[in-house]
């Protein structure tokens, strides 16, 4: 049976949600997003997601319709409608239809609001048991004083190009780093390492503010292993105990091999499989239902 997701109010089958050609979501990448993941029947950090959303666009100037309690219920309906169990939901809120100029004030009909409800697997499971191959890409991340990287909006190109990079490397992912060569995170995910039983990632001032990042941070420090906040360089990485990404879609990615270096013995290292054993537990336990 086709998946039913949310556009402008209604619900109607996947296949059958339009937008027009003049939304500037597709013109001009103008608008936000989120990506949530569901565990037994419950919505993981949905209001934590919400309010990312929400300060994403008041960053660009875009007023999504109605407030963040309303908007979550949207979504736990979006979840019930497609009977959905373990799942990915996907909001959007465009700058809506406008013309072919990209000045938002010609979007007079206002946002487009979509909400998509399926599945997604990044990576195959035994990329999980095994570990991911990643390099480093020639591209760097857009810095924060072009763009701030704690908007989560629909214009990915940046990273899009270092996927491209990874992908004609035979890569699973790309590792970008700053304009001052410290490193920013990965096309999709954030990044850590581990150094002497501590784990260690970027400031969010070059990365986006992961969810998944700052729940892993927490079951660390529960856990009685010091999560730290800091730059640190490629070097560091090549010489790094253990590596690993995280990020809803991802959840904890192990990282064993960053251009051509073994990270510690090649193999999933025992920081990181804790971790993907505290948060799996946490996250199939915890939640909003629906």
């Amino acid at each position: 049976m086709e998946n039913l997701a949310y556009l402008d109010g209604k619900f109607v089958p996947s296949s059958e949600a339009k937008v027009t050609i003049f939304d500037h979501g597709l013109l001009y990448g103008d608008g936000v997003f989120e990506g949530i993941r569901a565990y037994n029947r419950r919505v993981f950090k949905l209001e934590r997601h919400v309010h990312r959303m929400f300060q994403s666009a008041r960053a660009i100037d875009l007023k999504i319709p109605g407030t963040e309690e309303a908007f979550g219920d949207l979504i736990l309906e979006t979840c019930r409608r497609n009977n959905l169990v373990d799942g990915y939901i996907r909001p959007i809120v465009t700058r809506g239809p406008g013309d072919l100029g990209l000045d938002p004030r010609k979007c007079t009909r206002g946002p487009s609001v979509i909400i998509i409800a399926g599945t997604i697997a990044l990576y195959p499971k035994e990329k999980y048991e095994k570990g991911l191959k990643v390099i480093t890409s020639s591209y760097r991340r857009v810095p924060p004083q072009s763009l701030s990287p704690s908007i989560k909006s629909l214009n990915y190109l940046n990273n899009i190009m270092a996927r491209v990079e990874a992908n004609h490397s035979g890569a699973d992912e790309a590792l970008m780093l700053d304009i001052h060569g410290y490193v920013s995170e990965a096309t999709a995910d954030n990044f850590f390492i581990v150094q002497n039983h501590s784990i260690v990632t970027p400031y969010t001032s070059t990365n986006l503010p992961g969810i998944t990042r700052e729940t892993v941070m927490e079951l660390a420090e529960k856990d009685g292993i010091r999560a730290i906040e800091k730059p640190f360089s490629l070097f560091d990485v090549w010489a790094a105990d253990e590596a690993f990404i995280t990020g809803t879609a991802a959840e904890i990615g192990p990282v064993v091999d960053v251009d051509g270096r073994l990270i510690g013995d090649g193999t999933p290292g025992k920081v990181t499989k804790r971790l993907m054993k505290l948060f799996r537990e946490l996250v199939t336990t915890t939640g909003t239902p629906f």
